[in-house]
C-alpha cells in the first residue's frame, strides 16, 4: 500500500529512508576523508520520482547516481506469449514489469556508471536493499574480502522465524549456488523454512568486485537461476515493481491484466555461481533489519531503536538482544491503514516480547507495551488504546474504549 518509492517513506523523525542512508554515506566521506558515491537503482515506476527527492541534497558531502534498471514485457501464462505487442510507453506500462534486483550488474554496466568507478580507481561496490537501514559500510569485511582477493560476498545471518521471504546458500553438484523460496516447489517450502534443514538467511548485503562484474557482463557470462512467479489481476500490476518501490493501481481494472501471468525474475545474490571467488559470511543480525511490513515498520519507527548516523541502534534499555515478535493484522497492512491507527505515534515496546493485534485497533499518544499483549476486536466494533496506557502480559478482547485512570 506504499505511495511513490518505498526509499521516501518517513522512518524517524521525518527522515526516510533515502535521508539516513544518505547520512551514512555522508559520514564515511567525512570520516575518512573520502569521496564514496551512492548509487541508486529505480525500476521505471520509481525513477522520476526518485530523481526529483534527491535534489534536497544538492548540497550535502555526497555525490550521488542514479540509473535505471531494464523491463521486460509480462507473459501470458495461457499463450507464453509477451503481452505487450509494441515497445514501451507510458499508456502501456501496465504490460512491463522490472526484472528483480539481480538486473542490478548489467543495468550498472548498460549505464556506463561500471566504467566511470573503474576509471576512479574505485575496487568494490557494496549492494543493499535500502529498507535495510543496519546494512552499512563495514571495513573489517572490506579488508578481508581485499586480503582474500575475493569477487563475491554475501552476508548470511541466523535464520529466525521472521526469514519466510527470501533464501540461502546451498552446494548443488558441487557449486554454490542461492537457493530462494519462489524456486522451491510449495510442497517442499516448509524444509527451506525449517532451522534444521537451512540455518542461515540470504541478507542481501552483498560485497561485489567491479573488475568482476565488467569482465562477467562483456563476456556475457553473468547468468543467474531465473524465478517464476505467476500473478494475476491487480497482483499482476502490483508486481510490476521490485521488492523496493510501490503499485499505482490505475490499471488494475484493465482487461488484460485479468489474465494469469508469468514474470521472470532473477536475485542479486544468485550471481554467487558466476564468480571466481565467492564466499558468504555470517554476520551478526545486527546487520539485518529489513522493514518489509507495517510491522516491520513499527519496530524501527519505535523506541527499540535509536538511529546514529544514518544507522540503527538497539536501545541500551532493551534487556534481551532479540527483537519483539509482532504480528498485526490486515486492518494494519497497508502504510494508510497502518498509519491511521497510530495517529499520535507508536508505543514504547522496548519491553514488549510479543504482539499480535487483529481487528480494528486504535492507539493513543504515549501507550507502552511490555511482555506478550495480545488485542483482538470483534468483528464491526473498536477498540481504542487510551493515552499513555500500559500494557503489560495481558490480552485484550472484545469492544471497548480503554479509560486511563492514573
Amino acid at each position: 500500500g506504499c505511495r511513490g518509492p518505498k526509499s521516501c517513506l518517513e522512518v524517524d523523525d521525518d527522515r526516510t529512508f533515502l535521508d539516513l542512508t544518505v547520512r551514512q554515506v555522508e559520514m564515511i566521506n567525512i570520516r575518512y576523508g573520502v569521496d564514496v558515491p551512492l548509487l541508486l537503482m529505480n525500476s521505471f515506476n520509481t525513477h522520476d520520482e526518485t530523481r526529483a527527492y534527491i535534489r534536497k541534497y544538492s548540497e550535502h558531502n555526497i555525490r550521488i547516481h542514479m540509473f535505471q534498471q531494464q523491463c521486460y514485457p509480462r507473459i501470458s501464462k495461457d499463450s507464453l506469449l509477451p503481452a505487450a505487442t509494441g515497445p514501451f510507453t507510458p499508456d502501456t506500462k501496465h504490460l512491463w514489469y522490472p526484472p528483480g534486483h539481480g538486473d542490478i550488474y548489467a543495468s550498472l554496466f548498460r549505464s556506463g556508471l561500471l566504467e566511470n568507478l573503474i576509471n576512479q580507481g574505485k575496487e568494490y561496490i557494496f549492494i543493499s536493499n535500502i529498507d535495510n537501514l543496519s546494512a552499512t559500510v563495514d571495513l573489517k569485511v572490506l579488508y578481508h574480502l581485499m586480503n582474500q582477493d575475493t569477487e563475491f560476498c554475501m552476508e548470511l545471518v541466523p535464520k529466525s522465524r521472521a526469514d519466510t521471504v527470501g533464501g540461502t546458500l546451498v552446494d548443488y553438484q558441487g557449486e554454490t549456488r542461492l537457493l530462494e523460496i519462489g524456486e522451491v516447489p510449495k510442497r517442499h517450502r516448509h524444509d527451506l523454512l525449517s532451522h534444521a534443514s537451512f540455518r542461515l538467511f540470504n541478507t542481501n548485503n552483498l560485497w561485489v568486485n567491479l573488475r568482476a562484474i565488467q569482465r562477467l557482463c562483456a563476456s556475457g557470462s553473468l547468468n543467474s537461476d531465473v524465478i517464476v512467479k505467476q500473478t494475476s489481476g491487480g497482483d499482476a500490476a502490483a508486481a510490476a515493481t521490485n521488492s523496493h518501490h510501490y503499485y499505482n493501481g490505475n490499471n488494475s481494472n484493465n482487461s488484460s491484466m485479468m489474465r494469469k501471468m508469468l514474470h521472470l525474475e532473477t536475485a542479486a545474490g544468485a550471481a554467487v555461481k558466476c564468480f571466481a571467488k565467492s564466499l558468504g559470511l555470517k554476520v551478526p543480525r545486527s546487520r539485518f533489519r529489513p522493514v518489509k511490513t507495517t510491522a516491520d515498520l513499527l519496530a524501527v519507527q519505535s523506541s527499540l531503536y535509536s538511529v546514529k548516523h544514518g544507522s540503527l541502534v538497539l536501545n541500551a534499555l532493551r534487556e534481551v538482544p532479540s527483537v519483539p515478535i509482532i504480528k498485526l493484522g490486515p486492518e494494519f497492512k497497508t502504510v494508510h491503514g497502518y498509519m491511521e491507527r497510530f495517529p499520535r505515534g507508536v508505543p514504547d515496546i522496548v519491553g514488549l516480547e510479543h504482539l499480535t493485534v487483529s481487528g480494528n485497533v486504535y492507539f493513543g499518544a504515549g501507550v507502552v507495551l511490555k511482555g506478550t499483549v495480545v488485542i483482538v476486536c470483534n468483528e464491526g466494533s473498536r477498540i481504542d488504546i487510551p493515552d499513555h496506557a500500559v500494557l503489560d502480559n495481558v490480552v485484550v478482547t472484545g469492544s471497548l474504549r480503554l479509560i486511563s485512570t492514573g
